[in-house]
């Protein structure tokens, strides 16, 4: 197995490794990785001037299977201080995500710049995580987690860091937001409540706010679930990395109980 998350073909094409593969089901992506590749497309649009991501939302249209994926991106909405840029992955001629960010120019508000929040503790203080029974995938072992404040095979609010084993795209160092997107998608598993053998809470979208592009290795996710009586929940995340947070995430989630067998 190769030890990047993707494999370049060329025409911007990328082989999903079975480093990609989630807990829901083993021929389908966690979507972490695909969101960062999404983001990869969008940092690849030439910027005419230094500009920054504010907000990315990253729409999840199907499961990404563990198989080929082709990509495209553009500018939807030019301007000079502000711009709309799209990203979408296709597999075997279908449309599985969609990524649309507002990218802004950037200017010097260093002065003025507001204070981002409390540290979480360091992951060197941080425990191994341990997942719930059946959690699997490649996606688990191809990061490194550490708790540190609850526990992700326990229910309720939890805070990580987590530190990718592998490059995103083969031969490639990723970059800071690449790193974050790719653990992002994992806030509704990091502050699950809910038995795993009997209840899907399945995320269709992810949109996060940045006000800085994280440094370093490792990414924190401070996250919580809420569920709503209708079978409609939010997973909500603080976003940091070693100086602090960075950003805010959140997910929609859909709330399902299982079918007797699992299906």
């Amino acid at each position: 197995m190769a030890d990047a998350f993707y494999l370049p073909l060329g025409d911007e094409r990328y082989a999903a490794t079975e480093h990609t593969s989630g807990p829901w089901d083993p021929r389908a992506q966690h979507f972490g990785p695909p969101s960062a590749l999404l983001v990869r497309g969008l940092e690849r649009i030439e910027a005419p001037h230094p500009a920054q991501l504010a907000r990315v939302t990253v729409e999840i249209l199907g499961p990404a299977p563990v198989a080929e994926l082709t990509q495209r991106s553009w500018i939807e909405r030019p301007g000079r201080s502000v711009e709309l840029l799209v990203s979408e992955l296709s597999a075997q001629g279908k449309l599985v995500a969609r990524a649309a960010a507002w990218r802004i120019g950037t200017t010097d508000t260093t002065a003025i710049a507001t204070d981002a929040g409390p540290l979480l503790p360091a992951p060197d203080a941080g425990q191994t995580t341990e997942f719930p029974l059946g959690w699997e995938g490649g996606y688990l072992q191809a990061i490194e987690w550490r708790g540190v404040r609850g526990a992700v095979n326990s229910p309720g609010p939890a805070a990580v860091w987590a530190r990718q084993r592998i490059p995103l795209v083969d031969g490639e160092e990723p970059s800071g937001l690449q790193r974050l997107f790719t653990i992002a998608d994992s806030g509704n598993g990091v502050s699950h409540f809910l038995d795993t053998a009997r209840w899907w809470f399945i995320n269709s979208e992810l949109t996060v706010h940045l006000r800085r592009v994280p440094e370093g290795e490792w990414i924190g996710l401070d996250a919580v679930t809420l569920l709503g009586p209708h079978g409609v929940g939010t997973a909500t995340s603080t976003l940091h990395d070693g100086s602090g947070p960075v950003g805010t995430g959140a997910q929609a989630l859909m709330v399902r109980q299982r079918q007797a067998g699992g299906g």
